[in-house]
């Protein structure tokens, strides 16, 4: 009987952590096979969950002046009776609404990745993986823009804050060495993604691989793109590399073999998660490159330097090995 009940799952605005409650989103869904679940999100998150099997609506939550995006929520969610509203935005909407349980985040613990967190709010010692789920018209577009006849590396070199970018020229660097000949990605496609505003910071590796098109290195450009296509082009990939962002934890998501770049951010919280990810970061840790910068002894755009090319290679190297062969 209760599995047939509602169950309202709010969740966040940013991308990488509307991705990353999916694991508990999913775990949910197993205990309640016959639920029908209606995800509050942020806009640009919402069409990511549109294609859950047990997502019967998704409401798009935008912020208004003075929290009335709750109101606006309580409005729309108040005429019927939940059996469960889970809550990871701590919000007040759960006491205003009828329902049976009610589930929220409540304090962060520093010391747990997000997923784990999450998965601890229903008993889970083991963690169910965030999954994204596609249409079979999403996959079919991706598989018209990605080629089948050599493995792809998706890059991501943009990310929400400067601190957090790794130098483009890395990353163009670290393109060439992995698809180079002899390679572990030899003669491999190069994906580079980002949101239409990253343009600036995306185009430049595009821009480098341009004058080798013509000795087969082939580009895909996928600046700007919708999140539910760029999902689908990420899950033909054979390996993403990029920034801690949401596209990474989207291209985790997909199950591509994902390789995330860390300097003034939480690894421990936000590396990308799933047994096909890895993640580097520089020497110093998060909270030291934070107080360099509020020091003004480095500055915020050199928060990743100790991020090397070489770093990179390695680690991008043993997940390829790991993962399986570069053509498979």
């Amino acid at each position: 009987m209760r599995d047939a009940l509602n169950l309202l799952f709010i969740t966040s605005n940013r991308v990488g952590d509307a991705i990353l409650s999916m694991g508990l989103l999913s775990a949910l869904a197993a205990r309640h096979p016959k639920a029908r679940i209606t995800v509050a999100c942020g806009p640009l998150p919402a069409p990511l969950f549109a294609h859950h099997p047990s997502v019967v609506r998704v409401l798009p939550l935008v912020k208004r002046r003075h929290g009335l995006h709750w109101f606006d929520l309580w409005r729309q969610v108040a005429g019927r009776f939940w059996y469960m509203v889970v809550d990871l935005r701590n919000s007040l909407t759960g006491y205003a609404l009828p329902r049976l349980w009610l589930i929220r985040l409540g304090r962060h613990r520093p010391d747990r990745h997000v997923v784990e967190e999450e998965a601890a709010l229903i008993g889970e010692s083991v963690p169910t993986p965030p999954r994204l789920y596609l249409s079979e018209a999403q996959k079919e577009a991706a598989a018209a823009a990605v080629p089948v006849d050599r493995p792809v590396l998706a890059l991501g070199p943009a990310a929400n804050w400067l601190g957090k970018q790794w130098p483009v020229e890395r990353f163009i660097d670290l393109a060439q060495r992995l698809t180079a000949p002899g390679a572990a990605l030899e003669g491999a496609a190069i994906l580079v993604t980002a949101a239409a505003h990253e343009r600036d910071v995306a185009q430049p590796v595009l821009d480098a691989f341009a004058g080798q098109q013509t000795m087969g290195q082939q580009t895909i450009d996928f600046i700007g793109a919708d999140l539910p296509s760029t999902a689908a082009a990420l899950a033909r990939c054979r390996l993403y590399i990029g920034n801690d962002s949401g596209l990474m934890h989207m291209a985790a998501a997909v199950g591509t073999p994902t390789l995330g770049l860390f300097g003034p951010t939480d690894d421990s919280r936000y590396r990308p998660w799933g047994e096909q990810c890895d993640f580097v970061r520089a020497p110093q840790g998060w909270r030291e490159l934070i107080a360099a910068v509020d020091s003004g002894a480095v500055p915020g755009d050199r928060l990743m330097d100790g991020v090397t090319v070489g770093m990179a290679q390695q680690a991008a190297e043993r997940l390829l090995a790991r993962t399986g062969k570069a053509d498979g």
